[in-house]
């Protein structure tokens, strides 16, 4: 166990921040990386051919099933399963390579497959739909396989959008229960991408509603209505899951990962945990590795 949780980046010889892998030969060649907690910059789509591993994301083990589909948002810790019994692509991006205008980052920040709040990033096909979403797949790694120009960073990227999209309209048609658009989500949504670049640095509400240019109230409002929370449960939310990341995956000390979320006092770090999660951090992470 290491003093962090590994992040891997894409790799930077690559010019274009796109790539279609086997699954089968990813588990053969970067296994001993793969089956440990880690995370990456960039966005994971993951097409499960016939295969049934469990995935684990954050905590939660996930039970794969054939010919289904699985997105995970970058920087998110997931870990394969030891078996590696993985069949299928995965197909990575960067955010650099598809927010190419205003309108992308719109589309990507708000997507539901990548953002959505109540945290469902699987879906379930059969296997003529999937067959879709391989053939995008095909498309892109041909297209990879021919000359560079000018116009090929264009296409790879409107492929990869009618990918995302096709997705969208899939996760909606199984009833998939979406929030409605308008300030609320908007507001929500900006909530928590500034507070996943600063939640070890700012743990006010104020300091958040200061950066979105609202009242506490407002912000409030917005997050009560679209997630049931409060602004400051979120904040203890993304606080605590990072605190447990770091309990489970490293084996810093009680007050070294306090002082990594920016808790001055050890002491203080001990009482703010049991009080969000009703166990010491000692006896958290006793806990879980007795399971």
């Amino acid at each position: 166990m290491n003093n962090v949780i590994k992040k891997y980046k894409f790799k930077d010889s690559s010019d274009l921040q796109v790539e279609v892998i086997d699954l089968e030969k990813l588990t053969i060649q970067k296994k001993n990386y793969i089956i440990n907690p880690h995370r990456t910059n960039f966005y994971h789509i993951f097409l499960f051919d016939y295969c049934q591993p469990i995935h684990f994301v954050d905590f939660k083990p996930i039970q794969v099933k054939p010919y289904s589909l699985l997105f995970i948002d970058k920087d998110r810790v997931h870990q394969f399963d030891q078996l590696l019994s993985y069949n299928g692509n995965l197909l990575i991006f960067t955010e650099d390579f598809f927010c190419r205008t205003e309108s992308d980052t719109k589309f990507l920040k708000s997507s539901i497959l990548f953002n959505d709040i109540d945290y469902q990033p699987f879906i379930a096909l059969n296997k003529t739909n999937f067959q879709k979403y391989s053939a995008i797949c095909e498309s892109i790694t041909e297209e990879m396989m021919l000359p560079n120009d000018d116009l090929q960073p264009l296409l790879l990227k409107n492929l990869l959008q009618n990918f995302l999209i096709h997705a969208e309209r899939e996760k909606r048609k199984q009833g998939y229960n979406e929030r409605p658009k308008g300030a609320d989500l908007d507001y929500t949504l900006l909530f928590r991408d500034f507070l996943e670049q600063n939640f070890m640095k700012f743990k006010t509400v104020s300091e958040y509603a200061n950066l979105i240019c609202i009242s506490e109230k407002r912000l409030g409002q917005a997050t009560a209505k679209i997630v049931g929370k409060s602004p400051k449960e979120i904040i203890n939310d993304r606080l605590l899951l990072e605190a447990k990341r770091l309990l489970v995956h490293t084996n810093l000390t009680i007050k070294e990962i306090g002082q990594e979320l920016g808790f001055e006092d050890p002491a203080y770090f001990a009482r703010y945990f049991k009080k969000n999660s009703k166990n010491t951090p000692v006896k958290f992470r006793e806990i879980y590795f007795k399971k």
